[in-house]
């Protein structure tokens, strides 16, 4: 009867190791595949960091600047006419979403060697305006009509309006 006993245990004492062992497996697994799935984090281009804050300094050393000198204009709400406008897109030209993971550079023409005028982020919503002669190229503007610039195509995938 001990004998019977003994291979009992070992028997489920296998199975209980196996199934610990394969559920450490699967939380392991679990937790190193759940961060491929998590978006990259968002890239900081030179041209978005901010300047130190005025703030920061006393108030008798801060100079008083009105809109005009700094050439900076406030910005309406999204119900003006001016935004109206910006919704119209031009012909020929669509909204698509930035899907290279890292962003993407603005040049200022449709070139490697050209000068980088920006930085696009991953995911950041733009119209893409024309495409270069080669097709290796798309003229784009910011969704937020600041800045345009040439960026390298096949990094954007088409909106559905």
């Amino acid at each position: 009867m001990k004998r019977l006993s003994g291979f009992f245990q070992f028997i489920i004492g296998f199975f209980l190791g196996v199934i610990l062992l394969g559920g450490g497996a699967a939380a392991i697994g679990f937790v190193f595949f759940s961060r491929f799935n998590t978006p990259p984090p968002k890239p900081i281009f030179a041209e978005e960091k901010e300047e130190p804050s005025v703030e920061n300094q006393p108030a008798s050393s801060q100079p008083e600047k009105s809109a005009a000198s700094t050439g900076k204009t406030e910005t309406k709400s999204t119900s003006s006419p001016q935004a109206k406008e910006q919704e119209k897109l031009p012909a020929g030209s669509y909204k698509a979403r930035v899907t290279w993971s890292t962003g993407l550079s603005l040049r200022s023409s449709p070139s490697r060697e050209a000068e980088r005028i920006g930085g696009v982020d991953y995911n950041t919503e733009l119209i893409v305006l024309e495409k270069s002669h080669d097709g290796e190229w798309e003229k784009v503007r910011l969704a937020n009509g600041t800045q345009e610039g040439w960026v390298k195509a096949g990094n954007v995938e088409k909106l559905s309006d």
